[in-house]
């Protein structure tokens, strides 16, 4: 099946008791048991396993060409399963240009129980190369990263790792896998935050680890899954599963109208810098087309000023939302400096825009409106 085909289907199967062509809702957190103690239907207490979760799953390791997969209660619950699955005195290289909540958890969580973490720029394989040591297990990174979306080289990094006996990880929220396929450019994992595109409406929390292989590693994180117990509710797992069926023409058109507006920014007079890989300017841009179909539905860029005069630009906009997140049907944009906090090195005046479904001609409208017309 092509991927089209997949994000409608898989994990959708006919009701076997009522035919109904809608995903039933498991709401149960206990099933029952055989008088011979056996559960023959597979599912013992939804901590464990849920018929929704089980769907939502063999959906997502389908769409990224995974074996397995495993979902969790949101995007960083994700992200720290795959770091407490290795062991104290490990050692990681991380991009430094990371969603900061992935910092943070190295930082301020896993570094104080014993993890050892390089930060690095993992575009620079020099740079790359020289943060290795003997027990470096993962080298993580996102791309396009959060917020300057710089490009990473997936297969290049990939032989890198596994030169080294380490895992290549990657974080595939903003691509997804309709953009772009991390698993068949040599990564061995991937991580969502399944929030954002996957759900695709604002209403949903959840994240995702798949794995190219169901090997020792992936049985670990499974294990620390259910026993630690960040598992999405089985009506959180419907939701997901429902916003993918929508998900290749939602991902066509975010990216159609964000490099349409990242041109129009780039020429603008009151912005500063634009940071989208379809732009011809974009230091990665010659990678991107390599590895990526489109060039996604996220850009940030530069207001000429400063913080403040970023500020008032997002006050004066009419169509596109001041809010935290990305990837749902509704423009957002946000000052990422504000947000990160004091230790941010993201530049004041930047600000980071998930480009929605509305009417590209009427983004442009509130763009340009609110960049001319100063108060």
């Amino acid at each position: 099946m092509k991927i089209e085909t997949k994000a409608i289907h898989l994990g959708h199967e006919v009701d076997p008791l009522t035919g109904a062509i809608a995903a039933p809702l498991h709401l149960s957190t206990t099933f029952e048991r055989e008088a011979d103690g056996s559960y023959p239907r597979g599912h013992i207490y939804t901590r464990l396993s849920n018929p929704n979760r089980d769907a939502l799953e063999k959906c997502l390791a389908g769409l990224e060409g995974g074996e397995g997969a495993v979902a969790f209660a949101s995007g960083l619950a994700a992200i720290m399963n795959v770091f407490q699955a290795l062991s104290p005195n490990d050692h990681v290289i991380a991009s430094q240009d990371l969603y900061h909540g992935t910092t943070h958890i190295l930082q301020d969580i896993l570094e104080p129980w014993g993890l050892q973490v390089s930060f690095v720029d993992v575009t620079d394989l020099d740079q790359l190369e020289g943060a290795i040591q003997e027990n470096t297990k993962i080298i993580y990174f996102e791309t396009p990263s959060n917020p300057l979306l710089k490009i990473t080289d997936i297969s290049r990094v990939a032989a890198i790792a596994h030169r080294i006996g380490a895992l290549c990880v990657c974080d595939n929220t903003w691509p997804t896998p309709i953009l772009q396929r991390p698993l068949e450019l040599g990564a061995d994992i991937v991580v969502h935050s399944t929030t954002k595109y996957f759900g695709g409406h604002s209403d949903v929390l959840g994240g995702a680890v798949i794995s190219k292989v169901k090997d020792a590693f992936f049985d670990r994180i499974r294990m620390l899954q259910q026993i630690g117990g960040a598992v999405p509710a089985p009506f959180d797992c419907w939701l997901v599963l429902r916003g993918i069926q929508t998900l290749c023409c939602r991902m066509k058109n975010h990216s159609e109208s964000a490099f349409a507006i990242a041109k129009f920014l780039d020429k603008h007079p009151n912005v500063e810098k634009v940071y989208y890989p379809g732009l011809a300017n974009h230091p990665g841009h010659d990678i991107v087309l390599k590895q990526m179909s489109q060039f996604g539905g996220m850009l940030s860029f530069q207001i000429k000023g400063d913080k403040e005069e970023a500020l008032a630009f997002t006050g004066r906009l009419r169509i596109i939302r001041r809010a935290t997140s990305l990837g749902g049907v509704e423009s957002l944009i946000e000052h990422r400096a504000s947000i990160e906090g004091p230790q941010s090195k993201t530049p004041d005046n930047l600000l980071r825009f998930s480009v929605g479904l509305e009417n590209v001609d009427d983004l442009l409208t509130d763009l340009d409106e609110a960049l001319t017309k100063k108060e």
